[in-house]
């Protein structure tokens, strides 16, 4: 059964450490693909399997630096390769599947084509090859047009990724690494069932994207951000109070899950807000930010994460969509 976002924040909350919060991200978050299209992974298979998982995440909770010693290397400056880490540290010390090797190599004539993710092997003894990526992308079609989203419409912020391409080389070639005969002759005993683990966000034009009906290979259940440009950010709070509310810019090893924001981080932020509004109206590059209110409780709590971008950038991100392949 999908999870609803509430879910999510809900189970991502309980946990007090930010990597550990970002483990149980990645393995509660629902999927970036609907099922069926592509063969998806599902870490945990059981009831039992999320009840356990979520207990062990508990007890790493309140101890976590195996995990820090293991995630907090300072030469995973790509989200890519910490999001691998953090799988691999569950696969490796979790109490449900079990790592058999991770990013092994294939390599003919001493040329690498390809790198398997993760092999492991599942509860009930099926050997699994599992292919992860966490992307984050823009919707740049026109909502109100009467033709069909298609994935070519979801680009990287920085306009070097788009999802049809990713999509592409992730079904094309990674899942098809076990079945290739240069893996056949690394001697990994199968056979091997190869799946996608996708997890991420897709962000619609407007604080509202209730309209946009997505692409048909996307989850009925992703999760959704908002993306504005630069003038149009400026337009909608100026005439707006941000008392009760701090923004604050999201960096790229924050892209994860939630954060938390204490009182005296906050009252900080909506000190600073018209220095944070000046910036972010001049950017350069697009801006992840999340917006944080004040609950009944007086708690800030995450409220939504969008893209802050150029004035300039929607029309050259309509000109990468349409590019062909």
């Amino acid at each position: 059964m999908a999870m609803r976002t509430s879910e999510l924040t809900r189970l991502v909350d309980r946990f007090d450490d930010v990597t550990v919060r970002d483990l149980a991200w990645l393995l509660f978050a629902p999927d970036l693909l609907r099922e069926g299209d592509v063969p998806l992974a599902h870490p945990l298979a059981s009831p039992q399997e999320r009840d356990a998982t979520l207990d062990w995440l508990a007890t790493l909770d309140a101890a976590p630096q195996p995990l820090h010693d293991h995630a907090r290397d300072p030469k995973f400056t790509r989200l890519g390769i910490y999001a691998e880490s953090l799988i691999r540290f569950f696969l490796s010390h979790g109490p449900a599947a079990r790592l058999v090797a991770a990013n092994v190599p294939l390599r003919r004539q001493r040329r690498t084509i390809g790198e398997c993710d993760f092999l492991l092997e599942s509860a009930n003894g099926v050997r699994l090859h599992w292919e992860l990526a966490v992307k984050f992308y823009l919707h740049i079609g026109d909502a109100d047009a009467a033709c069909a989203v298609r994935l070519s419409d979801y680009v990287g912020p920085n306009l070097q990724d788009r999802f049809d391409l990713k999509h592409a080389r992730l079904v094309t070639h990674q899942l098809a690494l076990t079945s290739r005969p240069e893996f056949a002759a690394l001697g990994f005993e199968g056979p091997w069932r190869a799946q996608l683990f996708i997890k991420g966000r897709l962000f619609y034009h407007g604080v509202g994207d209730g309209h946009v009906e997505p692409a048909r290979e996307i989850g009925a259940s992703h999760l959704r951000g908002w993306w504005l440009t630069a003038s149009e950010w400026r337009e909608a709070r100026a005439n707006v109070s941000d008392d009760a509310r701090a923004w604050v810019v999201q960096p790229r090893m924050a892209w994860l899950a939630s954060r938390r924001l204490d009182a005296t981080a906050a009252a900080a932020l909506i000190a600073e807000s018209d220095a944070i509004r000046t910036r972010l109206e001049t950017t350069a590059a697009p801006t992840m930010i999340a917006a944080y209110a004040r609950d009944a409780a007086g708690q800030w709590i995450e409220e939504s994460r969008g893209f802050i971008v150029p004035d300039d950038w929607p029309e050259r991100a309509r000109a990468f969509a349409a590019a062909p392949p």
